[in-house]
């Protein structure tokens, strides 16, 4: 009798797919071994497993058991295996079981999740030709499964009760499974299925590629993507007429003729007060808004004064490199009009070295940043003796960039160049500062520079086009929570969904927009969903669109900026890198996700649409948080909220004492006139100094004890110095398909985007990393097209190290008048698993054990004592205790931003680890996540909120 025979569909995750034929008493172990023999994707992966409606199949189950019904298939899901290693998280231990029963929990998960695959790859057609891109896809080293997966090799499955213990403990812990898309848009994706109820409102997205201007499309997003009441105010900012003033009496009859040349024969009033001053000798502080011509005032005195004196010399300092090259082309198209060449270079990290001794000897408009002051130009003054000896003004461009710590390192680099430049070359050069506007714009400035006096110009005369700026709320939609027997629950659309879709509207309908964005990956997210909703909408503009962030490496950036001035991009997806003031072209519209955390911040984004006095329209779109949603209720509270003060700590100890070691190093520190550079303080500081080692104050000589001396272990101390808590380590991302690489990640940020298995996105597009390198910093990775994406799981250690009061119980410190300390911290993160979540429904396919070292930084932390009075109180109504701690930990992260210029995500929370054995204090803390800190939780202004919000 012939024996009964099946045949199987098989499928892999890239679309490819094979049948096969086996008899009805074969094993999945020969299923197996054939596709082995015959299925390229099975012969490129030494693991993998297969998967029938969500489950899992058994190697000793017959092929005649397997149901199959029309047109289902059986996956092929390849894995890594691992060692048997500890898991980093305290686990309870795993019993293994042959064939353990499915229960009805786990099976209805298994079935979810097996439509949402069967429904994932029956959208990808079959085709002999497979992508290039894919053919190889899930090669051996792709993690899937890990160690909770069956092994073929042991027969042994995890246990179901561990795999549900693990997903509790993380949800326990405020990093619970995305089951609730685009509610965080700082850790959870969005679906992006037009069927889901969830983003029904931009299903039925415009078509129409009619340009319209900013009023019109106001009126045009009220009657379609914003008919359900996104739009929860409209603020009309009416437009400003210029106030223009004659060309200053001052100026040469050679500069009035070299302008005239370029079509200026007047100048907006500010231009002119400002130009005036400076020709005057005066320190000016230009504070006006976004566009409005600010360079002019700095450009013409400098360019005056070294075209009168050919000795002459300026030194123009930006924050980033990106700006020095704006002002560059700015400041070359000027000097054509000149009859005198004027030699202009920028003299920063990116500056071949071959060319630095040319630019040394021969520049006399220097552009530079203050790292470059820190590292090389201060250290090496004596090379720069020709323009410190000849230095008429200083530019200090976006001064309202430097606060924090960074300002705090740029205030004292600034005070080592002055010292300098009298000290040694007799000069005192003029300042001149620009600004966007602040509540305290001469203030910060005089405190940058230590000044004395500075005229501060603020009386705007630039033109301004009329602004609509909308406030954008995410509907809300009904979402059942809990699988089957779950509760409605109300839940607003994903905010990033909205965004994307307003992106796509701006660009169909011919409005240049740059949509801001708080991390790079949301950058990234909303470029990919907009992508996809043009192919549908609009297909010939899916390439007119990109995004522009750090990371990228400096020749795409350069490009993007070039392609956005040409006007060949309509629309970047950017976080803060533009919000300063790099020239790219007219822009119509800003889009806004999440509050960026200042109304500095936001005004300064908003600015960069309109210029040249047109019309625009800018829309800041909310989160589910807090903040965002008290803005939407509350609209009088964001546009009647003044502008923020700029702080600057010249006096911090600490970073004073790292720069004084500079100074001695770059000239022999002499009490008596330097204490006029760096405060009243130098002595003590000086005396600290050298009981460590570092000064001396007899050396032979004359004048030996009032003369201090670098002897410090370094040979150049401004190299250990990092000014602006820059890491210096860094990951490389390569396309395997062309050995290119595609972006440096730091240290601190790169386990959380790239590890074996991960899903990392460049430009709207997803790369798989398939091997990743701890010993030479790489990833490596290959372009995929999957419906899935990838999100690790970790703890953080807050190790405060202020002492053992840091960790007393709370009845040791009943007696003090506060609590409430500001102390350096060690920060350890651990990462333990990574998710793959299937991106149209946000459910979790996949959980994937992670073996990365931990990484630790030192910061900075802020951290209140609970009273044992709260704990009892909260233990008497029989309430979690630990818990709500942790959510007021991120109700205090959620409001910082109205009382500090910070934004939320610069500052992070304690989240315990349950399964730590050390006794931990019962308080509530904030850090600072960037190592070293950036001075968000050593300001005093800042402690003094911390202690008024409690």
């Amino acid at each position: 009798m012939a024996q009964e025979e099946r045949e199987l569909q098989v499928r892999a995750l890239d679309g490819r797919s094979t049948a096969v034929t086996l008899a009805a008493a074969a094993s999945v172990r020969d299923l197996k071994a054939a596709l082995r023999g015959s299925f390229p994707p099975a012969q490129i992966s030494n693991s993998f497993h297969l998967f029938l409606k969500g489950a899992k199949l058994r190697l000793e189950a017959e092929i005649g058991s397997l149901v199959t019904g029309n047109g289902e298939f059986i996956v092929l899901v390849p894995f890594s295996r691992k060692s048997a290693q500890p898991s980093p998280v305290a686990m309870p231990a795993e019993e293994p079981s042959v064939n353990p029963p499915i229960s009805q929990e786990v099976a209805t998960g298994a079935n979810s999740a097996w439509q949402d695959i069967m429904d994932d790859l029956s959208s990808i057609p079959n085709s002999p030709n497979a992508d290039d891109a894919s053919k190889d896809l899930y090669s051996s080293s792709i993690p899937c499964s890990g160690s909770y997966a069956e092994d073929g090799s042991t027969g042994k499955s995890p246990s179901t009760g561990c795999s549900r213990k693990r997903r509790k403990l993380c949800k326990e812990n405020g990093n619970g499974s995305s089951d609730t898309p685009g509610v965080d848009g700082a850790s959870k994706q969005p679906s992006m299925n037009k069927k889901s109820s969830f983003v029904r409102s931009a299903a039925s997205s415009c078509h129409d590629k009619h340009p319209l201007g900013p009023a019109e499309m106001v009126e045009h997003l009220k009657k379609g993507l914003g008919k359900e009441g996104q739009i929860v105010h409209i603020e009309e900012i009416p437009c400003r007429r210029a106030s223009y003033s004659e060309l200053p009496r001052d100026l040469s009859e050679v500069m009035r003729k070299a302008l005239e040349s370029i079509g200026i024969s007047r100048l907006y009033s500010h231009q002119s007060e400002a130009i005036q001053s400076s020709i005057s000798g005066k320190h000016v502080a230009v504070a006006t808004s976004t566009s409005s011509g600010k360079s002019l005032c700095y450009n013409i005195p400098v360019l005056e004064s070294l075209s009168q004196d050919l000795m002459a010399c300026a030194l123009y300092i930006f924050p980033t490199k990106a700006l020095a090259q704006d002002q560059l082309r700015t400041i070359v198209e000027m000097k054509k009009a000149f009859h005198t060449d004027i030699n202009v270079s920028i003299y920063d990290g990116d500056t071949p070295r071959e060319d630095r001794l040319w630019i040394r000897d021969n520049a006399r408009l220097l552009i530079t940043n203050p790292d470059m002051l820190h590292v090389s130009l201060l250290p090496c003054h004596s090379q720069f003796q020709r323009i410190l000896s000849n230095l008429r003004y200083i530019v200090i461009d976006e001064a309202h960039s430097y606060k924090g710590v960074f300002g705090c390192h740029t205030a004292l680099i600034l005070r080592r160049l002055k010292r300098i430049c009298s000290n040694i070359y007799g000069c005192h050069p003029t300042f001149t500062f620009c600004t966007a506007t602040s509540a305290n714009p001469r203030e910060h400035v005089m405190e940058l520079a230590k000044l004395d006096n500075v005229k501060l110009i603020q009386n705007d005369g630039s033109p301004c086009g009329s602004k609509y700026f909308l406030l954008w709320n995410p509907p809300l939609h009904m979402k059942k929570e809990g699988g089957s027997q779950g509760s409605l629950v109300t839940r607003r659309s994903s905010p990033i969904v909205e965004v994307s879709y307003l992106f796509s509207e701006m660009v169909q309908h011919g409005l240049r927009c740059i949509a801001f964005c708080k991390t790079r990956k949301l950058c990234e997210l909303v470029l990919s969903y907009t992508r996809e909703i043009l192919e549908e909408t609009g297909k010939e503009l899916v390439d007119s669109i990109c995004v522009y962030r750090a990371g990228y490496i400096a020749e795409d950036r350069r490009k993007i900026e070039a392609d956005l001035f040409e006007g060949k991009l309509l629309g970047v997806a950017a976080t803060n890198a533009l919000e300063l003031g790099i020239d790219v072209g007219h822009i119509d519209a800003t889009l806004h996700l999440g509050f960026p955390g200042s109304v500095a911040s936001l005004w300064q984004q908003a600015g960069r649409s309109g210029r040249r006095a047109k019309q625009s329209l800018a829309i800041y779109v909310a989160f589910e948080g807090p903040l965002d949603q008290y803005f939407m209720k509350s609209p009088d509270k964001l546009f009647g909220k003044p502008i923020e003060h700029c702080q600057v700590d010249s006096h911090n100890p600490k970073v004073l004492g790292q720069h004084i070691a500079c100074a001695a190093y770059e000239h022999p520190i002499c009490l008596q006139y330097d204490e006029n550079h760096f405060g009243s303080t130098l002595d003590s500081i000086m005396t600290t100094l050298k009981d460590k080692g570092f000064l001396v104050n007899n050396p032979s000589g004359p004048f030996s004890s009032t003369m201090w001396n670098y002897i410090g272990p370094e040979k150049n101390p401004s190299q250990i110095i990092s000014i602006r808590a820059i890491e210096h380590d860094k990951y490389k991302v390569i396309d395997k398909l062309n050995n290119r690489l595609l972006e440096e990640i730091e240290e601190s940020k790169a386990f959380f985007q790239v590890y074996e298995g991960a899903i990392y996105m460049h430009q709207g597009v997803n790369y798989l990393v398939e091997e990743f390198d701890l010993s030479s910093r790489t990833a490596f990775c290959r372009k995929v097209d999957v419906k899935y994406y990838t999100k690790t799981r970790d703890y953080t250690d807050i190790n405060v190290l202020g002492g053992d009061f840091a960790y007393l119980p709370a009845c040791k410190t009943n007696h003090l008048k506060t609590t409430a300390q500001a102390n350096s911290c060690k920060v350890s993160t651990k990462w333990f698993d990574f998710h793959r979540i299937c991106k149209s429904s946000s459910k979790i396919l996949d959980t994937v054990e992670l073996r990365l070292p931990p990484y630790s930084y030192d910061s900075e932390a802020v951290w209140i004592r609970i009273p044992r009075s709260v704990k009892i109180a909260v233990a008497e109504r029989k309430l979690e205790f630990r818990g709500g701690s942790h959510a007021a930990s991120h109700a205090l992260l959620n409001i910082l931003p109205l009382h500090m210029m910070c934004s939320a995500s610069d500052l992070g929370t304690e989240c315990v680890n349950p399964h730590e054995t050390r006794g931990m204090p019962e308080r509530i803390l904030l850090y600072d996540k960037h190592p070293g800190g950036i001075g968000l939780a050593t300001l005093k202004s800042f402690l003094g909120n911390f202690c008024l919000l409690l």
